[in-house]
């Protein structure tokens, strides 16, 4: 199994012909394959040419409410609180809506009002990170700044929460949020330094949280929490804006329609590719928009901007996450706590190695997304929790895993000593059973690593 899962990694499942376009830091992504009649054709060539929407700079390198109910029933101008005693205070629909101005040839709807009452709710985010190059020399990284945007969905005692993809802040050594609220330049006090709060790389989510005590008042004063619509109710054919930091220039607006919904879009990123169901739309989706803000005629979120295809046979197909599908997620990762970097000797260890589950083994071999169990250290964290080979893991304290290098990631966060629950399929049978064992992490001696 381990040698057939790893010749269906190193395949050519990854459309890697493409190629970057803009900036060194897009990523490439495709639509899943389709049976269509023609072997040839227009659907193959875009899907050569759909790309991630984040960019600004060289190649670089998470409570919300989680119920539909609460969503639309709750988010009321006072702060509520949940059971975890996290506070979140979200602005009622203000009807802010679009008006329309009778033209020769069609009608112009003029959105300003809409872009008045919800442009202090994005913000701009710019990712410091490092990226990993593989060389005939071997491996080497560089340092690199790559930027998008993000949307403010919540706060607490102390923090201010916003919402953005996981791709934006991913690989992030240093991540600054840019409150563009009086329309200037940015200024020092405006770029506020954030962390990350959770993420979820199945949905390409994650939630950054700034710090309340280091937001200018004057700059509290003026932004706002978005407020959140319903995108199960949205019909094709009906009017949206899209506010973001388009290619690192700062937030812009663009406007357009519901061209379709449900849309099934694989997206290739670090090495992982994710397919999900979104709104697709005309507004313009450009670099930078990644993680902002699409909103419907009352001014209310209604999707989170993510990705566009890139084509010169195509123009005006941008997709967006919709927000209804994704409110349960968003709250949890709002719930998370905010952890930095452990320093090296510190860090603790599962005491594994492993091989990524990708989405197209997954389809072949029917098995979950996750870290495929290659080899366990003996008397190590996992071996006393009872992982064995052939595990397949799939959530590292409650965040979704999929590939190796992401988890090897996560485990920066956490230290020696420390005590986690991991997520794991076994397979039982003739299909494979969700277990949640906790264990305490190992230090580095104990698995090895000098």
């Amino acid at each position: 199994m381990y040698d057939e899962l790893n010749n269906a990694n190193n395949g050519n499942y990854y459309d890697t012909d493409g190629g970057y376009t803009h900036y060194d830091s897009l990523a490439h992504l495709r639509q899943p394959e389709k049976k269509d009649k023609k072997k040839k054709g227009f659907g193959r060539t875009v899907a050569k040419c759909l790309v991630l929407a984040l960019v600004f700079g060289s190649a670089s390198s998470v409570t919300f409410m989680g119920t539909n109910y609460i969503g639309r029933q709750v988010f009321g101008d006072s702060v509520t609180a949940d059971d975890s005693g996290l506070r979140v205070g979200l602005n009622k629909s203000e009807e802010v809506s679009a008006t329309t101005v009778a033209g020769s040839a069609s009608d112009v709807y003029d959105v300003s009002d809409i872009v008045t009452n919800c442009m202090p709710s994005v913000v701009s985010i710019t990712n410091v990170g490092t990226t990993e190059f593989q060389t005939f020399f071997g491996t080497y990284e560089q340092e690199s700044q790559s930027s998008g945007s993000g949307i403010i969905i919540g706060k607490n005692d102390t923090e201010l929460l916003i919402v953005t993809n996981n791709h934006v802040i991913a690989n992030a050594r240093e991540i600054s949020v840019y409150f563009n609220s009086n329309g200037e330049d940015a200024d020092e006090d405006n770029v506020i330094s954030a962390k990350v709060k959770g993420t979820d790389v199945n949905k390409d989510l994650a939630v950054i949280s700034v710090a309340l005590e280091d937001i200018p008042q004057e700059t509290r004063d003026i932004i706002k929490i978005a407020t959140i619509g319903d995108s199960s109710t949205m019909e094709v054919g009906e009017p949206v804006v899209a506010i973001g930091n388009a290619y690192g220039y700062g937030l812009s607006v663009t406007s357009g329609i519901v061209s379709a919904l449900n849309r099934e879009v694989s997206v290739t990123s670090n090495g992982q590719t994710i397919t999900n169901r979104l709104i697709q739309t005309d507004a313009a989706i450009n670099p930078g928009n990644s993680g902002g803000a699409l909103l419907n005629s009352k001014g209310e979120l209604i999707g989170i901007n993510s990705v566009k295809f890139i084509s010169e046979e195509v123009e005006g197909m941008g997709y967006a996450i919709p927000i209804t599908d994704v409110e349960t997620i968003i709250g949890d990762l709002m719930n998370k706590v905010i952890r930095d970097q452990v320093k090296e000797a510190d860090r603790g260890y599962l005491g594994i190695t492993g091989v990524d589950v990708t989405e197209d083994v997954s389809k072949s071999y029917g098995m979950p997304v996750g870290v495929y169990v290659t080899t366990v250290t003996e008397g190590a964290a996992a071996d006393k929790a009872g992982i064995q080979k052939g595990d397949i893991i799939t959530k590292l304290d409650g965040s979704s895993v999929t590939g190796y290098a992401q988890l090897r990631e996560a485990m920066t966060y956490y230290a020696s000593g420390e005590t986690i629950k991991v997520t794991i399929q076994r397979l039982e049978g003739a299909e494979y059973i969700e277990k949640v064992v906790e264990m305490t992490l190992s230090t580095n001696s104990q698995v090895g690593v000098e």
